[in-house]
């Protein structure tokens, strides 16, 4: 009755002082609306009283006007009459609450004894949410005025859910009459919501706001205590029931949209330091920032454990606001993370993420336009998402140098479903900014700036060889998995494909080098991958080699034991001095084996389910491809030609040519049609690996030619259109189009292989005719004449001369050159030149370059005499210009037809088209350095 008087006393004082006000408002009103009346009164002759007569339809539309803007005026007046309630309204309740606020001051100053449980709800709270909601929650800072006056009463709040007396106690006043728990209910509820807000306010940077965070840690305690159960001391069994339904109707209110909870647990979250850091404990003190933090993660994972709640709306929730915090889990205290890392944490929200996954990301993409700038730099919040979901997954310490595991009873296979969502969608994102080493920069520095830890470092877990070896056992081991938490090999190839890609993305220089170290080396995981993929494209000669594999295994292997071991030292030996026997028996294998296949062999090696590239896969056929590829092509770098031909490590040679087989089909009918951008990464990985295993062919043959030919045996167009098609689309292609690349350009540039060689001669030799034709065609001079470019070359110093003479030509160097030598008096030798001495120039001038003496190049210490840049080089002058000058020298000779006596080393041709060499290759640089690294390796793996 009190609260009520005093309310109704001051609505009349505040209502009587600004009447005044309020009338001088309404007057202005009316006055400018007569004005106005009778303004347009003066204007306007509903008569037509002028000199002119109005006309009828003129009339009515003034008149239409007229009643249009007597509406107008109406309407304004009903407004400015409801802006005056609503003005009077709020001054008086901001006077009331002034008010109610110091008079509440001075009543706490004298508590009564004892404080009962109804002088708290009635007494207490009533003023004290009156004036707190009307002064302190409009969405300003709160003042220091109200900061204490919420002190006192949380102080109070708390001494009396602490106190074992059922009359002291505010919390048994739930299950008191049905007017109490009403009154209870609605003062509860309001307590809930002013701490969520005292939560979401609270800020450790504020060096002013040491008060409020005690605040908020007394409000923290209050809402942990009022939400459990357990914490209630005034109840007995009678009233159990209605005490736990109580309970679970604040946290259902709790954790509903109207009370906005987990957003500002994510305020609040964002704000603490990454790591988690306390302030220096005093001796006597609690650690408040501790304590509300951990306070308002038991807050969010109430509802969890509360059947009565919307679990599908709190998971999500928990997904979208708290899982895509920045360093989520690095800014908790240590001793939280095994609560939220719980299964009944997190398989809701994974089955959340499953079930809802459209609705999920569309909110997180809303919550990174609403929070961030559009700017690409920053890191999506599904990004932060992926990493804590890996971070969550992990029951270790990421960092930590010993072997991790994984979470107890962790759901492996919707674990595995989420990160690809989430993985797929953060692909997607960088693929629609255009995400690029820069952006990757950036996102590392303000990594720094904000951690010690980059954003990679919380990915690591997945280049662990302990990660992939736990997902494969349970691959392997069905069952140790529950029935609908079954774990295939395609979901774990997936799961490693869009994480690769990932890596790759943020680095595109390194990123992905440890993850394909890890992936290349795990014993057994190559054979894993093509396990599948050999019986779904070879059905039949998978299932007849595994036959001749057991044979083998269990007669030849008992047979030859001893004989094999012997014979196996010898071979190294043997490889080590250049005189391995593997050749000779690579050899014959390959030629009984085109023996074997007869003259059709293209119907053999052209796999009927790739004639339509990778769109006539499917999606698992896809992920095995690519992880495989990658995977595979990362091991070939290493394995040296005693691994490959003699131990047959990891596949035996029937097996790599049927790898080599379906990329090669694959590819090429990827190139035969247009190739999406879903599809690049699957392409990309494909091709270097064909690349190497041709490579590897070229060098020591274990393919029949017919394998390389046999995708386009059958609809190879002719040489001339070849070369048209590659000419066209080589001047028409742009930078963007790389997604669209017609056919035969693609097919000539990146798999010329399936074209035969002398085939790709005349091929080259059609493109040159038309390069001249086209020239000839724009006014250029390409035959002997006398507009010809006139070169005067010493013979005593053929290589200077054509060198200052000729390399700034730059791409007139197609054109006709007429070449006169003098001698070394000066003199003009006889003779004119018609394409003979242009020639002679030509072989000459490579001659001398290419000689050892010359200092540019010297030969490899093998029997073939190869060219490499020699080391020496820097001492001439000009020698990067001179080498790139030879090389010009070069393409005019095949430009030309000229051909040049001279044969470069492969790793000096594999450094020029940017491609890896293996290690077998260094035996043409430096045999003695090869040989020592040889007898190393197999040094190591005896004592292994």
């Amino acid at each position: 009755m009190y609260f009520q008087f005093q309310c109704s006393k001051w609505m009349t004082s505040s209502s009587s002082i600004i009447c005044s006000d309020s009338t001088q408002i309404t007057s202005i009103f009316c006055s400018d609306s007569f004005a106005m009346d009778r303004l347009s009164k003066q204007q306007v002759s509903l008569r037509g009283a002028s000199a002119k007569e109005i006309t009828r339809d003129a009339l009515l539309e003034k008149v239409a006007q007229e009643r249009e803007f007597r509406n107008y005026m109406r309407r304004a007046t009903t407004a400015s009459l409801f802006i005056q309630r609503v003005w009077r309204r709020y001054v008086s309740m901001k006077m009331t609450a002034v008010h109610l606020r110091e008079e509440w001051l001075e009543m706490v100053k004298c508590l009564p004894v004892p404080m009962s449980r109804v002088w708290i709800s009635n007494s207490l709270l009533r003023p004290f949410l009156f004036f707190v909601t009307t002064l302190a929650t409009r969405g300003r800072r709160f003042e220091d005025r109200d900061v204490d006056c919420m002190q006192i009463c949380f102080r109070i709040l708390l001494e009396s859910i602490n106190s074992s007396d059922p009359q002291k106690n505010f919390c048994p006043l739930a299950t008191s009459s049905i007017e109490e728990r009403s009154t209870w209910k609605y003062q509860a509820k309001k307590l809930i919501s002013l701490c969520v807000l005292i939560l979401s306010k609270c800020d450790y940077s504020d060096k002013e706001g040491n008060q409020f965070v005690v605040l908020t840690s007394m409000a923290m305690r209050f809402v942990v205590s009022l939400t459990d159960l357990k914490s209630w001391k005034g109840h007995n069994d009678i009233t159990l029931q209605d005490a736990d339904t109580a309970v679970k109707d604040l946290v259902c209110y709790m954790c509903s949209d109207k009370i906005q909870l987990y957003i500002s647990i994510r305020k609040y979250l964002n704000r603490l330091d990454v790591p988690f850091s306390s302030p220096t404990k005093t001796v006597g003190h609690t650690d408040d920032r501790f304590l509300i933090t951990a306070s308002a993660i038991t807050l969010a994972l109430r509802p969890f454990n509360n059947h009565n709640v919307n679990m599908r709306f709190t998971a999500e929730q928990y997904c979208v606001l708290l899982l895509t915090i920045p360093w989520f889990t690095q800014r908790l205290p240590a001793v939280l993370l095994s609560a939220i890392k719980h299964k009944s944490i997190l398989s809701p929200c994974f089955r959340e993420i499953l079930m809802s996954k459209e609705r999920v990301l569309k909110e997180i993409s809303n919550l990174n336009s609403s929070e961030q700038s559009s700017s690409p730099k920053i890191l999506p919040p599904v990004g932060w998402a992926l990493a804590n979901v890996l971070c969550l997954a992990i029951g270790s310490d990421s960092n930590s140098k010993d072997s991790g595991r994984f979470t107890q009873d962790l759901d492996f296979s919707s674990f595995i479903r989420v990160v690809i969502i989430l993985a797929e969608n953060l692909i997607t994102y960088f693929e629609k900014v255009k995400w690029t080493q820069v952006n990757s920069e950036s996102l590392a520095e303000l990594s720094q700036k904000q951690s010690n830890m980059l954003y990679t470092d919380l990915l690591k877990p997945v280049c662990q060889q302990w990660h992939l070896m736990k997902l494969l056992t349970l691959v392997k081991d069905p069952s140790i998995q529950k029935a609908d938490e079954k774990c295939e090999l395609t979901d774990v190839a997936y799961y490693y494909s869009c994480m690769l890609r990932i890596f790759a993305i943020l680095n595109p220089v390194a990123g992905s080098m440890h993850i394909l170290n890890m992936l290349a080396f795990t014993p057994g995981f190559t054979l894993n991958l093509w396990g599948p993929l050999e019986k779904s494209f070879f059905p039949i000669l998978s299932s007849a080699s595994e036959t001749n594999l057991s044979n083998h295994n269990t007669i030849e292997d008992l047979k030859d034991a001893v004989s094999k071991k012997k014979k196996k030292w010898v071979n190294v030996l043997n490889k080590i001095t250049g005189k391995s026997q593997g050749d000779i028996e690579q050899t014959e294998s390959v030629s009984n084996l085109s023996i074997q296949i007869g003259d059709d062999s293209s119907d053999v090696w052209n796999i009927e389910s790739l004639r339509k590239g990778p769109e006539g896969l499917t999606a698992d056929d896809s992920h095995l491809i690519h992880i495989f590829c990658a995977t595979y092509s990362h091991l070939l770098l290493v394995i040296d030609e005693i691994e490959f031909y003699e131990k047959q490590v990891p596949f035996i040679l029937e097996q790599q040519r049927r790898i080599a087989s379906m990329l090669n089909t694959l590819v090429y009918n990827a190139l035969s049609h247009n190739v999406s951008r879903q599809n690049r990464p699957l392409m990309d990985a494909a091709v270097r690996c064909l690349h190497l295993l041709y490579e590897r062919d070229c060098r020591h043959q274990f393919c029949p030619p017919d394998l390389w030919l046999s995708p386009a045996k059958k609809n190879r167009p002719s040489i001339a259109v070849a070369a048209r098609t590659h000419e066209v689309m080589s001047a028409n292609l742009r930078s963007d189009d790389a997604l669209a690349i017609a056919s035969m350009h693609s097919v000539i540039t990146t798999t010329p292989h399936v074209f035969p060689f002398e085939e790709r001669v005349q091929m080259f030799r059609e493109l040159i005719s038309m390069d001249k034709v086209s020239r000839r065609m724009a006014g250029e001079i390409v035959g002997p004449g006398p507009q010809a470019i006139e070169v005067v070359i010493r013979r005593s110093h053929i290589v200077e001369d054509g060198f200052q003479q000729l390399n700034p030509l730059g791409s007139r160097l197609k054109s006709s050159i007429h070449v006169s030598f003098v001698s070394e008096c000066g003199l003009p030798e006889a003779g004119l030149d018609y394409g003979g001495l242009s020639k002679e120039f030509l072989t000459d001038i490579a001659k001398a370059a290419f000689s050892p003496d010359y200092g540019l190049f010297t030969q490899t210490s093998t029997s073939d005499r190869l060219l490499i840049p020699s080391s020496a080089a820097r001492l001439v002058d000009n020698s990067i210009q001179m080498i790139e000058f030879l090389g010009r020298v070069v393409g005019k000779a095949l430009y030309e037809g000229i051909l040049l006596d001279y044969s470069f080393s492969h790793v000096f041709v594999q450094k020029l088209l940017g491609r890896y060499s293996f290690i077998d290759e260094l035996s043409t640089l430096d045999p003695e350095l090869y040989k020592n690294l040889i007898i190393m390796m197999v040094m190591s793996r005896i004592c292994h």
